[in-house]
């Protein structure tokens, strides 16, 4: 990591829009951090530039308001289900008259890797090594300094759709700001929720977003598969929705309530020192306020019958994912579960029956500073994306062969685009 370095990471979901500024010392030490809700945006996608450019913007401002850092060069990310990925391998001849492997054969067999067929609509945004060969020697993470003729790699290329980071690349130019990378939210979500031992283990990341879940399968410490699934936690919302016959805000904030493991001490909180006797099975919503005036609900209706049946069926895809990817067998250390999602109520009990697997909750790691809003699942994608932004070096690439898009150079800071808009305001 470049130590003391300031990075800013924007994580772009179906339900709000992220920014955290933060300073790289050892750890990501947040000095600022914003939450607006998600306006032009659908399943990890944009669909309205401009109510996206105003989420965008105002996530921005307010994130530079609580750090006292005027923000010119971010990190971003990006999801939905037109993300795709497959495993490619490059070979080379080592270069050097004696041997030794350097820095440029390593670029040199990950080019050669990257140059698979792809359709002109899709655009490579990383190029992750999983593994090298020296002279056919396998299992080789860091063959820098060793003597061979031949280098070979594998590794695991993340493309997307070039629709969705065109979009992207615009929203942010409006916004006056240049991008250094685009990160797959669900690979970012992994450099923040996983431990070393998990990815080499091998292990499962799923990031279960308002519109979307993303998975990562790490296999012997690289990840080896990655998709998105169009199902998300919104899904639940509407499901509630429809069953109780309630606005979708309603709905939001019952299973919040229902999802919230200190809920129950509400009703002191509001001032009732002696809860009313009722119905174990019943829940008391009459301190939600909510505009339809439900009162009394049943529990088992709502876990049972509403949430748990949208959860089966969100991990029974999760399943056919893993899968696919062939590394099923190759996962002893189970499922770590995060993003907003990770908190609805009875998910660990849904995963581990659909999954068979163990089944873990995470929240992001070695984070300090502002960290009281930070701490939970909901903020693993943005802080993987600083942890990511802190290993660019100061051309915008990555070592070892990761890699981000060619995004265009927008030169034009914040400061002085917001100048241009105020000129042009005075012309005809």
């Amino acid at each position: 990591m470049a130590e003391g370095r300031i990075v800013v990471a924007v994580d772009i979901g179906t339900s709000k829009v992220v920014t955290v500024i933060a300073r790289i010392d050892g750890v990501v030490n947040v000095l600022g951090i914003s939450e607006v809700k998600s306006a032009g945006i659908k399943k990890g996608q944009i669909v309205d530039i401009e109510e996206a450019v105003i989420s965008i913007n105002s996530s921005l401002e307010a994130a530079e308001r609580m750090a006292g850092y005027s923000v010119s060069h971010i990190v971003a990310s990006i999801g939905g289900s037109h993300i795709e990925s497959l495993n490619s391998r490059g070979v080379v001849a080592v270069s050097h008259p004696e041997g030794e492997i350097t820095l440029s054969d390593l670029d040199r067999v990950i080019d050669a890797a990257r140059a698979v067929s792809l359709p002109s609509s899709r655009e490579i945004i990383h190029v992750l090594p999983r593994t090298y060969f020296v002279d056919g020697h396998e299992g080789i993470k860091d063959p820098i300094g060793m003597t061979g003729v031949r280098l070979e790699v594998d590794t695991h290329i993340i493309s997307a759709s070039s629709t969705a980071l065109r979009n992207l690349e615009k929203a942010f130019s409006e916004v006056g700001v240049d991008v250094d990378g685009i990160v797959f939210s669900g690979y970012a979500s992994s450099l923040s929720a996983l431990s070393d031992t998990e990815k080499e283990l091998g292990v499962v990341l799923v990031d279960l977003g308002a519109g979307t879940t993303d998975i990562s399968i790490y296999s012997e410490g690289s990840v080896g598969y990655s998709s998105v699934i169009p199902i998300g936690a919104r899904h639940i919302t509407n499901d509630l929705a429809i069953g109780l016959r309630i606005s979708l805000e309603s709905a939001e904030k019952i299973k919040l309530y229902l999802s919230n493991p200190n809920r129950g001490k509400e009703k002191i909180e509001y001032g009732e020192e002696k809860p009313k006797e009722r119905h174990p099975d019943e829940i008391d919503l009459s301190f939600l306020n909510l505009p339809e005036e439900i009162n009394k609900v049943s529990q088992k209706t709502l876990v049972d019958g509403i949430i748990r049946p949208r959860l089966n069926e969100i991990f029974t895809f999760i399943g056919l994912e893993i899968k696919k990817s062939g590394l099923g067998g190759q996962t002893p250390a189970g499922v770590v579960i995060t993003g907003g999602g990770a908190l609805t109520v009875g998910i660990i009990d849904c995963a581990k029956r659909m999954l068979a697997m163990p089944i873990r909750i995470a929240l992001p790691q070695d984070i300090k500073g502002i960290i009281d809003e930070v701490q939970n699942p909901a903020f693993s994608t943005v802080i993987g994306l600083c942890k990511y932004a802190s290993t660019l070096d100061s051309k915008g690439s990555l070592p070892f062969g990761f890699n981000i898009p060619k995004l265009p150079s927008f030169r034009l800071g914040k400061s002085f685009s917001k100048f241009i808009s105020f000129l042009r305001s005075f012309l005809p």
